[in-house]
């Protein structure tokens, strides 16, 4: 295990390098000129030019590169051109919510995926299992624009069930919280649901398919009883990946839900980086959100590799 941890680290570090650098040389062809927005147009020569000087823009690229890689390094990711703050506290203070909405909505999805699978599994070619499958679609293939919109004038304008005021920090009293981010967590969930719901299908109909489950039958164990003992554990290494890979996206594709619902998150950090053409704050936040998803990949490697010792029998080369 020690072996197959120590390669997943030098390949996720290595990841991160050449992402670090992509991003860079991506965000540094972004037409526009940082000292030209920070002064205006009307500014003169000379001033641009010193500006221009004292941020390092006249320097080469990779000189630029790797000052900013070394300074990254140290957790320095410079300061915010629009808020005139360091980057790393504008994401740290934004952190929590994002992190909330993406792990509400996961746990959200990933239990009810799994619950609809084996809705699906026991009803398997019935209608139920075609309603579950085409309603899970359906849901998941409504824009979450709409569904903000909507669940924002029913659920908070009309019934008045959950708070339009945006976020509430859980210092201020736990229900609060929650009643605060169940609403935008479930329509984030409800983007998940579909893939979730059909990859814990199919893993549940393959593993009923093994031996050891006809083995179950035999010795009369229940059929729910032994889909959750035994077929859910055996399936749950392919849904377990995907949850991972579907959380990491999540950290940084809450722009939409986070905007509409006046959420202080990542997502509306990097679109205010994104319209003022905030560079520094938009280098932090992209590599901030990378980093989440290379992260959030080892975990799920790790995770998947204690559930199924074969995995990482293999990967470290034991025969």
């Amino acid at each position: 295990m020690l072996r197959y941890t120590l390669k997943r680290i030098l390949s996720a570090l290595l990841v991160l390098f050449f992402v670090s650098l992509i991003t860079f040389v991506v965000i540094s062809v972004i037409p526009g000129d940082r000292a030209i927005l920070a002064l205006g147009i009307d500014a003169t020569e000379e001033s641009v030019e010193a500006l221009r000087s004292s941020m390092g823009l006249d320097k080469p690229f990779l000189e630029r590169y790797f000052s900013w890689l070394i300074s990254t390094l140290r957790f320095d990711l410079g300061v915010s051109d629009v808020y005139g703050e360091r980057v790393g506290s504008l994401i740290l203070s934004r952190l929590p919510v994002t992190f909330s909405l993406a792990l509400f909505s996961i746990f959200i999805a990933s239990v009810l995926s799994a619950l609809l699978a084996m809705l699906c599994q026991m009803k398997k070619g019935k209608g139920l299992d075609g309603a579950i499958r085409g309603g899970v679609i359906l849901v998941s293939a409504l824009p979450s624009f709409w569904i903000s919109l909507v669940a924002l004038i029913f659920f908070c304008g009309k019934l008045k069930w959950f708070p339009v005021n945006g976020y509430i920090s859980p210092d201020k009293g736990f229900i609060p919280f929650l009643r605060s981010i169940t609403l935008p967590s479930i329509i984030l969930a409800l983007g998940e649901l579909s893939l979730l719901t059909r990859m814990f299908r199919s893993s549940l109909i393959n593993s009923f398919n093994e031996d050891y489950m006809t083995a179950c039958k035999v010795k009369g164990l229940g059929r729910v009883r032994s889909m959750v003992h035994y077929g859910l554990r055996s399936a749950i290494i392919a849904p377990i990946t995907l949850i991972g890979n579907q959380a990491a996206k999540l950290f940084g594709g809450t722009v939409v839900v986070e905007t509409i619902f006046s959420l202080p998150g990542i997502g509306r950090l990097l679109l205010v980086a994104v319209e003022q053409h905030d560079i520094p704050l938009l280098e932090g936040v992209v590599l901030f959100i990378t980093t989440m998803v290379v992260v959030m990949n080892f975990l799920t490697d790790i995770f998947v590799a204690i559930d199924d010792p074969l995995i990482r029998q293999s990967e470290g080369g034991v025969k």
